[in-house]
């Protein structure tokens, strides 16, 4: 087989779009499952605790996929730039201590339905972080999906939930999380900010839960074993839908993760759809939607 045809199969298999819808829907599906999991852990034990054990398991697998690489463990840890990949790891931390802290207090549905406006926050903040050039068209999306997180939150109504912002604020930290992804990607490979995701992680809640140990009983640790084992394969997931299919094409098929989420979230732990969340968090699905597609027709 000709060098040019090596190239043309490479290439036709790195945009294998059914394949990565594919990937994608399941990657969904596991992270859904992997909230659920936290969700009752963190019920029923410290917050900071469930984490810590996670993120232990997150390390090990970043570690084990960077001894993969060519040059090894070393040549990917290699960065210029440590204090922002440092900071990208210990942002997704705190975002996911606080979006389990949500779980527990909001239930599944309504903390994904607030934390979906994300990619929202993304295209907002890329114009004066990154110095991406964002449309009217792109703002007034943005605008109609804040408009969503308004009906969901309900700042005007008698009895307003504190609580409520909590999904937001989670939303934020990992919008700035997703931005520093990108900023850094333009000098460091994937697999070193994935390197650098796991392990500050895990130092950084070592470090904060290790004050908060308590001890678990049988069953949880099955549990825990599963939470773990659910966040490892979320992640390999995502990282092979990116390896075989374009970002903008599977893209919107994450929103499936507030479906699969609520699902969850109504069946196993009694939850319910209060009739502004499913408006809201239509409005925001949809404007998030067509940001992605605008994205992709800039591109």
């Amino acid at each position: 087989m000709s060098r040019a045809t090596n190239k043309a199969a490479a290439l036709a298999q790195s945009n294998n779009i059914p394949l990565g819808i594919t990937l994608m829907v399941l990657t969904t599906f596991v992270f859904a499952v992997q909230d659920g999991l936290s969700r009752h852990l963190a019920s029923e034990y410290n917050v900071i605790m469930v984490v810590m054990i996670r993120y232990w398991f997150f390390a090990a697998f970043v570690i084990a996929i960077a001894k993969r690489h060519a040059g090894g463990l070393s040549a990917v840890a290699r960065t210029s730039q440590p204090v922002l990949q440092a900071l990208r790891g210990l942002l997704l931390a705190v975002e996911i201590y606080v979006m389990i802290v949500a779980f527990t207090l909001l239930g599944l549905v309504e903390s994904h339905a607030v934390f979906t406006c994300y990619p929202l926050l993304v295209a907002a903040l890329s114009g004066p972080v990154l110095g991406e050039s964002v449309g009217w068209r792109r703002w007034s999306a943005i605008g109609v999906g804040f408009i969503g997180v308004l009906i969901i939150l309900q700042p005007g109504a008698n009895v307003f939930d504190p609580a409520a912002i909590i999904p937001l604020i989670a939303a934020a930290l990992f919008a700035v999380y997703g931005l520093l992804t990108r900023y850094v990607g333009r000098k460091d490979k994937t697999a070193t900010s994935f390197f650098w995701t796991g392990v500050t992680g895990s130092i950084a809640m070592t470090a904060a839960g290790i004050w908060f140990w308590e001890p678990m009983i049988a069953t949880d640790w099955i549990y825990m074993l599963c939470l773990c084992v659910t966040g490892v394969t979320g992640h390999w997931l995502l990282i092979r839908c990116y390896e075989v299919a374009e970002a903008s094409a599977v893209q919107p098929f994450a929103y499936l993760q507030l479906v699969f989420a609520s699902i969850i979230g109504i069946s196993v732990f009694g939850e319910d759809v209060r009739t502004n969340v499913a408006i809201g968090a239509a409005l925001i699905v949809a404007a998030g939607l067509f940001t992605f597609w605008r994205e992709r027709q800039q591109r």
